[in-house]
């Protein structure tokens, strides 16, 4: 039986794009998510793996693309070999089906897996020193509030059910509960 040629994409956030990710690439089937990949839960990815058989091959941009620590990548890696599949990573170059003669890939595997998972740590630490340092200058002040308090009390005042308001102001019902619970 022959197998489909996989193509997995992943980008952090809905505003980017994967068009660098497998470009020129020719596959049966391409899942993508836009999503952190700080998280398992990724639909695209939980599609891909519902549906990966014996034989497939999947090929990922790179190893940051599917999973952020060496846990999750491990457990992605096993997994899919243990279907029967082989997975590639374009970038680093490696490709892992499962047989364990070869030490050398798993040892890759593992050390830049750790390289990414050490980088996107460092990246956070930055960005919160960042934030701090701008606190205490008081040039950061969060986030802008996306939600107009004022006028969810408003309504709320002209006798409009919480779960109206949140209709009418497209919030959901904690939010409203949370801007009344201020103005209290």
């Amino acid at each position: 039986m022959n197998g489909w040629k996989i193509g997995y994409k992943r980008v952090s956030t809905v505003d980017q794009n994967t068009d660098r990710q497998l470009d020129g690439m020719e596959f049966d089937r391409v899942y993508e998510d836009k999503c952190s990949g700080s998280t398992t839960d990724r639909p695209q990815l939980n599609q891909l793996m519902s549906d990966v058989r014996q034989n497939d091959e999947i090929f990922v941009h790179d190893i940051s693309r599917a999973a952020r620590n060496v846990g999750d990548l491990n457990d992605l890696v096993r997994e899919i070999n243990s279907k029967g599949a082989t997975i590639n990573f374009v970038k680093e170059n490696l490709r892992f089906t499962g047989d364990k003669s070869n030490p050398t890939e798993e040892l890759l595997l593992n050390l830049l897996a750790s390289v990414y998972q050490f980088e996107r740590a460092i990246i956070l630490e930055r960005q919160r020193e960042g934030i701090a340092k701008a606190k205490q200058r008081g040039v950061y002040k969060g986030r802008r509030a996306t939600i107009d308090k004022g006028e969810i009390m408003r309504l709320l005042n002209e006798g409009f059910s919480m779960r109206k308001v949140a209709e009418m102001t497209n919030t959901s019902l904690s939010t409203v509960t949370r801007a009344k619970a201020e103005f209290v």
